[in-house]
């Protein structure tokens, strides 16, 4: 546990730990745990998002080889900014608050709030840990961390065959 600068509460570090499609509800859920795997909060997301988070997961190796920046990255080093961290602050009305924390080269920081979503890639993309505020924790329904099924292949298949059987009309006004 650890505190963030001006907060009261207390937050558990967490990471991202896999990413599969939740059988019951056919939705893609992205799994965040702790570095015990003691605790698990799992937040489901939309095609769309599932898609932008599969190709940051693959698609942060052709970046890199690339040496190309994407906008987020060249604008805050064009404000001579960091990313210091990333958090998930509540849980309202089933929709998770979710923020990052930026940093001036001065050291003022500026909270910027994300999608959880957007906040999930923001993590991946910098490699850093997802801070979870502990209350949100009880609020949350637990996994049971001995459940082999995130881990297994046939998530990571099922997850395939749905990016394969996606409809690009259904991604909105963002048609691929």
């Amino acid at each position: 546990m650890s505190d963030i600068p001006g907060a009261s509460e207390m937050y558990i570090e967490m990471k991202v730990f896999g990413f599969a499609l939740d059988a019951i509800a056919q939705m893609p859920v992205i799994i965040l745990k702790d570095a015990k795997e003691k605790h698990a909060v799992p937040v489901w997301i939309n095609a769309s998002e599932a898609v932008a988070f599969a190709a940051e997961l693959v698609g942060r190796d052709v970046s890199a080889r690339s040496g190309r920046k994407d906008l987020f990255n060249s604008l805050i080093e064009r404000l001579g900014m960091r990313v210091s961290s990333i958090v998930i602050e509540s849980l309202r009305e089933g929709v998770f608050t979710a923020s990052v924390r930026l940093v001036e080269a001065s050291g003022e920081e500026m909270r910027l709030e994300l999608h959880v979503s957007e906040a999930m890639l923001v993590s991946i993309k910098y490699r850093l840990p997802v801070m979870v505020n502990s209350v949100l924790l009880n609020q949350v329904s637990s996994l049971d961390m001995n459940e082999e099924s995130f881990a297994q292949e046939n998530n990571a298949r099922r997850f395939v065959d749905f990016l394969d059987h996606l409809d690009p009309s259904t991604m909105g006004k963002y048609p691929m």
